[in-house]
């Protein structure tokens, strides 16, 4: 995804904040530009707007940009959360967790009123699964066996290791994460409850039926607005 496209859906998402609300804020590079963008909103208008931020990087980059934080205890509903996604098929169904943080990016979705994801083209796939494996965030012992589990679902899984350091990346909550890549996959939510029935497994990367809108980042420098239904 451009830096220009990620630019401009981050300003779009950031525009429909309303004065007085809770959102909730994603992790990555696309997401961070929409909490820039809020930033520069709330110091410019003077907005009354608290964050609620998915993982210490967003956390952190909330705080350089002047954004109020709050946390799902004391607003366990959030007027909108906004977040990137590693692909999103046409009922608009996302396969997320590039940046391990999934599991704490869900929770936050969840309790949103409106969840909008920032993407660009090449995020659109006709099924998901066919470009992007769907992470698992597990607990460490249980690694083997939900590794077996997954290969028997007919996935290629391996360990996601970490690119400048010795042994697997750690998830904020200090998990392993396993990449289960499938050659497509026909029935999203069976393999969702399936993956989410094994035990030592914390919760997986398929968001199904959890966007209500996708703005998607076009080459010509337009803005696609997809709803939900």
């Amino acid at each position: 995804m451009s830096a220009e496209a990620k630019r401009r859906v981050g300003q779009e998402v950031a525009g429909w904040v309303e004065n007085g609300t809770v959102v909730g804020m994603g992790t990555g590079s696309t997401a961070a530009m929409a909490i820039r963008a809020l930033g520069e909103r709330i110091a410019r208008e003077n907005l009354q707007v608290q964050g609620v931020p998915t993982s210490f990087f967003s956390e952190q980059l909330a705080r350089e940009c002047g954004i109020p934080l709050t946390t799902l205890d004391s607003s366990p509903e959030l007027d909108l959360a906004f977040d990137g996604a590693d692909e999103v098929d046409p009922a608009l169904n996302l396969i997320k967790g590039r940046g391990a943080a999934h599991t704490r990016e869900k929770v936050v979705a969840a309790a949103a009123r409106r969840f909008v994801v920032l993407v660009d083209d090449s995020k659109l796939v006709a099924r998901l699964g066919t470009k992007m494996p769907v992470p698992v965030e597990v607990v460490p012992m249980g690694v083997t066996p939900i590794l077996r589990r997954l290969t028997d679902l007919g996935a290629t899984c391996k360990i996601r290791m970490g690119e400048k350091k010795d042994g697997p990346v750690v998830s904020d909550q200090g998990m392993w994460i396993v990449d289960a890549r499938f050659d497509g996959i026909d029935d999203p939510e069976a393999l969702a409850r399936n993956i989410s029935l094994m035990p030592g497994v914390v919760d997986h990367g398929l968001f199904l039926g959890l966007a209500t809108d996708v703005l998607i980042g076009l080459p010509d420098g337009s803005v696609e607005h997809r709803r939900a239904g």
